[in-house]
C-alpha cells in the first residue's frame, strides 16, 4: 500500500494529512478523494470510523440498557399481540443475556464489514459498468474515508443519549436525520417506517460521496453523477428488501 502508492505521485506533489484529508472530504470532496487515490491509505479513517461506532454503543448500552432495547424490538414486532408480559418479560431475559454480547461485538466489527461490502460493491461498479481497473486497497481507502460523513452522525446519536429522554430513545432512529424519528413506529406500518428511516441525511450524504470517490477512482472517466446513480440504484434495492421484511417481521 505505502511505497508504490506513493510513487505514483508527482515528484513534486506530497499526500495530504490525515487531518487534511479528514476535513477536505466535508469542504473539498473532488480534491481530496484525489489525493487519496494517489496515495491510499485506510488505518486512520478505519480506526476513526470503529472508535465512533464503539462509543454510540458502548453509552447506548450503559444509558439505555439491552433489555429495554430488545424490549422495543419486540413490542414492535408482530409476535408482540400474541405475547402475554409474562412472556414479553421472559424474552427479554434470554435475550439480553445474548444481546449485549453481540451488540459489544457489532460495534467493533460492524463499520470494517460494512466498509469492505461498500467498497467491493463500488470496485464492482467502476469495473463492470465504466471499465476502470484499481486495486482494492484504493476503493476501500477511498470508502474509508467517505464514511467519515458518519462521524457527525454518531455525534448527533450521542448528543441525544446523553442529553434525550431515554424513554423516548429509538436504536433504529436516534437523531432526527431522518424521516423516521418523527414517526412514531408503534403506530407507523412497519414497510412505511422502515422506508422513512432508510431516508437519513447521512446515508444519502454517503452516497454523494461514495460518487466522488468512486468517480475519482476511474480517474474522472465516468461523471460523479453516472457513478452516484448507480450506487443509488442499488441502496433503492436495499432499502425495498428492508421494507419487503418489515412487512413479514
Amino acid at each position: 500500500m505505502g511505497t508504490a502508492d506513493t510513487a505514483a505521485l508527482p515528484q513534486d506533489e506530497t499526500p495530504q494529512s490525515f487531518g487534511s484529508r479528514l476535513v477536505g472530504v466535508f469542504l473539498s470532496p473532488s480534491e481530496t478523494f484525489e489525493d487519496v487515490v494517489r496515495a491510499p491509505d485506510f488505518l486512520a479513517p478505519l480506526a476513526l470510523g470503529v472508535i465512533a461506532s464503539v462509543a454510540f454503543v458502548e453509552v447506548m448500552l450503559v444509558k439505555i440498557g439491552i433489555e429495554r432495547i430488545i424490549r422495543l424490538q419486540i413490542a414492535n414486532s408482530s409476535r408482540a399481540a400474541t405475547m402475554t408480559p409474562e412472556q414479553i418479560d421472559q424474552a427479554v431475559s434470554q435475550g439480553a443475556k445474548v444481546g449485549g454480547i453481540f451488540t459489544h461485538i457489532i460495534g467493533v466489527v460492524g463499520p470494517p464489514i460494512f466498509l469492505l461490502i461498500v467498497a467491493a460493491v463500488g470496485l464492482g461498479i467502476v469495473s463492470a459498468i465504466f471499465g476502470a481497473k484499481t486495486k482494492f486497497s484504493t476503493a476501500f481507502s477511498v470508502t474509508c474515508y467517505a464514511n467519515l460523513v458518519n462521524l457527525l452522525g454518531a455525534a448527533m446519536g450521542l448528543i441525544f443519549l446523553l442529553f434525550g429522554d431515554p424513554e423516548h430513545f429509538n436504536p433504529n432512529t436516534p437523531a432526527p436525520t431522518s424521516l423516521g424519528f418523527f414517526l412514531d413506529q408503534a403506530h407507523t406500518s412497519k414497510p412505511l417506517f422502515a422506508l422513512a428511516s432508510s431516508l437519513d441525511v447521512f446515508s444519502l450524504w454517503l452516497l454523494a460521496l461514495l460518487g466522488i470517490a468512486f468517480s475519482a477512482v476511474t480517474r474522472r472517466q465516468a461523471k460523479p453523477r453516472s457513478v452516484f446513480f448507480a450506487f443509488f440504484g442499488l441502496w433503492v434495492i436495499v432499502v425495498l428488501i428492508k421494507m419487503g421484511w418489515a412487512s413479514i417481521g
